[in-house]
């Protein structure tokens, strides 16, 4: 199977590149050569590459990569260690391409590739923007229950507000693109989660001259799905980093979302302490605070540093330093709140700049000591 591969257009493989596929990987070694095959029997006719973004895989995928790309130059491959993400695994394998159009596709053969040269043809014509759509006349969601497809549909719902290009089918991941349109909207991707098409519709500086081509969505035939509880939170991340990114930045949203959370455990805490357990208000206290703080990290780093995560011993050095790093923003917030209320004698106001103060100078610090990037 991987000589046939090799073997096919081999007399054309000089000629320059006119196509860049971006196939983000991560534990997809069962698709690796089929989907190869059906690639190179779909774009016959068309000079193209294939570029691998495999975000550390552990069953021999990048190894089989290995093996393809030294005997076939239209295979790369970027090993990403200690980052995961399918829009910036996209992303990464779009700006390491050269050719004049880019197309995406997962590696999991639930994407038509038959429709790629419909794509290629239609950005080749002068679309600035082709998408593979499930929900155009001739699309498909395959076998999707009833279920999927309402969430599916809210979802898309959900987009409209951000999107400069209506499409039908924004939550697809299967496109082709002109490679200065994504350029030009690179600066401003978000690249959270899964939702590379949204993420580049909506920064794209203006409106895309646009092509749909339906498609029926397939089954996955190897290796299972990368979708998760933290897919849902990672689209709405998306979302509101459109809207109010450019003003807040959406992880001091997240983070002080969760700091209003904790507030509810340290009050809760300090009952049950100081009411039900019977401790001395100061004692109270002080166990409400850490059981708080804690539940802070913990929440932080399941969610808001999801991409930065931290696991094994280096968690509980990460509580460790949250620790240190609430204790200083405590101290400020008591500070600035002491000298709001000198110069204003207003409670709520001083009261209010202590906590902002605080909680900023929590974000600052334990982004940049407990979950600083790797």
């Amino acid at each position: 199977m991987l000589q046939q591969f090799i073997d096919l257009d081999s007399a054309t493989r000089d000629a320059p590149l006119e196509l860049s596929v971006i196939v983000p990987t991560l534990n997809e070694v069962g698709n690796v050569q089929p989907l190869l095959d059906k690639l190179a029997l779909a774009l016959a006719g068309i000079e193209w590459e294939a570029i691998f973004v495999d975000d550390g895989s552990s069953d021999g995928t990048p190894e089989l990569l290995t093996q393809i790309a030294q005997a076939d130059r239209r295979v790369r491959m970027i090993r990403r260690i200690g980052r995961r993400g399918l829009s910036s695994a996209v992303v990464e394998g779009a700006l390491a391409s050269t050719t004049p159009v880019i197309a995406v596709i997962d590696a999991d053969l639930q994407h038509d590739e038959r429709i790629l040269p419909d794509l290629y043809r239609a950005i080749a014509d002068g679309s600035e923007l082709a998408i593979g759509t499930r929900y155009s006349d001739g699309g498909s969601t395959g076998d999707w229950d009833e279920k999927r497809l309402k969430i599916s549909r809210f979802a898309t719902a959900l987009a409209a507000p951000v999107m400069k290009t209506p499409l039908s089918d924004p939550m697809s991941g299967f496109f082709a693109v002109r490679r200065d349109v994504l350029l030009d909207a690179a600066p401003n991707l978000s690249s959270v989660g899964y939702k590379i098409l949204l993420d580049l519709v909506a920064s794209a500086p203006r409106k895309l001259s646009l092509t749909e081509v339906p498609y029926t969505f397939g089954v996955r035939q190897h290796g299972e799905s990368k979708l998760d509880d933290m897919v849902a939170l990672e689209y709405l991340e998306l979302l509101l980093d459109k809207m109010v990114g450019r003003f807040v930045p959406v992880k001091l949203i997240q983070f002080g979302a969760v700091g209003l959370l904790g507030v509810g455990v340290h009050l809760s805490l300090l009952f049950l302490a100081f009411d039900a357990a019977g401790f001395a208000f100061t004692l109270a206290q002080a166990f409400a605070v850490i059981g708080a703080m804690t539940f802070n990290f913990a929440l932080n780093n399941r969610f808001t540093y999801r991409d930065r995560q931290l696991k094994g011993w280096a968690w509980a050095k990460g509580l460790a330093s949250f620790y240190a790093v609430c204790a200083l923003g405590a101290v400020g917030n008591v500070g600035i709140g002491s000298l709001v209320y000198e110069t204003w004698h207003g409670v709520a106001l001083a009261g209010i700049a202590g906590a902002v103060v605080g909680s900023v100078w929590n974000y600052v610090a334990s982004g940049w000591l407990t979950w600083r990037k790797r």
